[in-house]
């Protein structure tokens, strides 16, 4: 461990200081201990309890060290809410372990691909404790659900936000609407979630267009107790992840109703919509609502494990002929892919 001051090098020290001195060294095996099994949130938390430092001294600290860090972001990276990834984050993450008297590397190391710690538990994002890890439900990972993966991991790491946001679905209403050049021009969600982790304040919005989608052209919209924060797109693939942020900090096992949409209009014909589940979840309802002008001849529910997997549990649709849609629904979701595809004549 790093440099510790002790009560008991002081002459004057009485049985009172000895006792506290004691609970000092009981601290300091529970930080050893969380600095080798992780993870990092727990670990930062931890640091920060024993070493007695506010979030403001730290920034201070870390300023007169010549790297700047926000007291949102240190709050954020102790919470879980997010994670250190851009160079110049994991370069104040190597400062911090300086700041707080961390043997090298002892923060760092947590942030690496893969680590385990001693628990054997691989790519955890949570907090690490047993109350917020309780509700977790099981995860499959975005390279499962989204086929440009690296472009969606980039966006995600420029955003310094961990794959799992803390939200689980509950329920999920989701209208698509395609246009008269057989395009998809908006999507609009009314979602609740729950929050399988404390300190929760948005929900990152993914949005993937059809082959010719301009992101930089597509809008995003908060319709409902929600508002936009930052945006960003990779224009090769078409892939716009969008903050969505609360109006409050969501404790584990809270629930939040809020609806967004996207308005886009930019890529080519589309032949299908999908969504992609991390998590399993609630209800989840899908309705595609075509212009009287474009109609396609067959419509199909399906559903798929990954990206590149066959397509399962297909099963026709019939289309609400006045108000020309189509919809499915499934009660319980499950990690993985769900649709609707559409043949045009």
């Amino acid at each position: 461990m790093g440099r510790t001051s002790s009560a008991s090098g002081d002459p004057s020290c009485g049985a009172g200081e000895r006792v506290r001195s004691g609970a000092e060294r009981e601290r300091e095996h529970e930080l050893e201990r969380v600095l080798r099994t992780g993870p990092f949130p727990l670990a930062l938390r931890t640091a920060l309890t024993v070493r007695g430092l506010a979030l403001q001294r730290v920034q201070h600290r870390l300023a007169q060290r010549g790297v700047k860090v926000g007291v949102t972001s240190l709050s954020y990276w102790q919470q879980g809410a997010r994670r250190p990834r851009r160079p110049e984050s994991l370069r104040a993450v190597r400062v911090l372990e300086d700041v707080l008297d961390l043997p090298d590397r002892a923060l760092s190391r947590l942030l690496e691909p893969g680590f385990t710690g001693s628990t054997g538990s691989i790519g955890s994002t949570g907090s690490g404790d047993g109350r917020e890890e309780a509700g977790r439900p099981a995860a499959r990972s975005y390279r499962l659900l989204l086929d440009p993966a690296e472009a969606l991991e980039q966006l995600l790491a420029e955003l310094e936000t961990p794959a799992d946001g803390g939200l689980h679905t509950v329920g999920h209403h989701e209208r698509v609407r395609i246009g008269p050049a057989r395009e998809l021009r908006a999507r609009d969600s009314q979602q609740v979630v729950r929050a399988h982790r404390d300190g929760v304040d948005r929900y990152l919005a993914i949005h993937h267009g059809d082959p010719g989608c301009a992101p930089e052209r597509v809008a995003v919209r908060a319709t409902e107790n929600c508002r936009v924060g930052r945006v960003r797109w990779h224009g090769p693939s078409g892939v716009i992840v969008a903050e969505l942020l609360f109006d409050a900090r969501l404790r584990t096992g809270e629930t939040y109703v809020f609806g967004y949409g996207f308005e886009d209009g930019t890529g080519g014909p589309s032949g299908e919509y999908v969504r992609g589940f991390s998590f399993a979840g609630g209800q989840y309802v899908l309705q595609v609502r075509f212009d009287e002008a474009a109609l396609p001849v067959r419509f199909r529910r399906f559903a798929r494990a990954a990206v590149g997997a066959r397509r399962t549990g297909m099963r026709e649709l019939t289309l609400n002929g006045p108000h020309r849609s189509v919809h499915a629904v499934e009660q319980s979701v499950r990690p993985g892919i769900l649709g609707i595809g559409w043949d045009w004549a």
